[in-house]
């Protein structure tokens, strides 16, 4: 059973797609095309400094 996950693995990693370097793989850009993945983006960064801000008033 071991083989067949391993088989399936190696087929999905063939030779297709781009292969970076670790240096390049590091330089990502974060590209929001569309106008509701800007709001999604901008609604998680908010989130995350409620999130914040909730927690350090719930232990403080």
């Amino acid at each position: 059973m071991s083989s067949d996950r391993s088989d399936r693995r190696s087929d999905q990693d063939g030779d297709e797609g781009p292969v970076f370097s670790a240096e390049q793989a590091r330089q990502g850009e974060i590209i929001l095309r569309t106008r509701t993945r800007r709001i999604i983006f901008v609604a998680g960064l908010v989130g995350i400094v409620i999130l914040i801000a909730v927690v350090r008033f719930a232990v403080g």
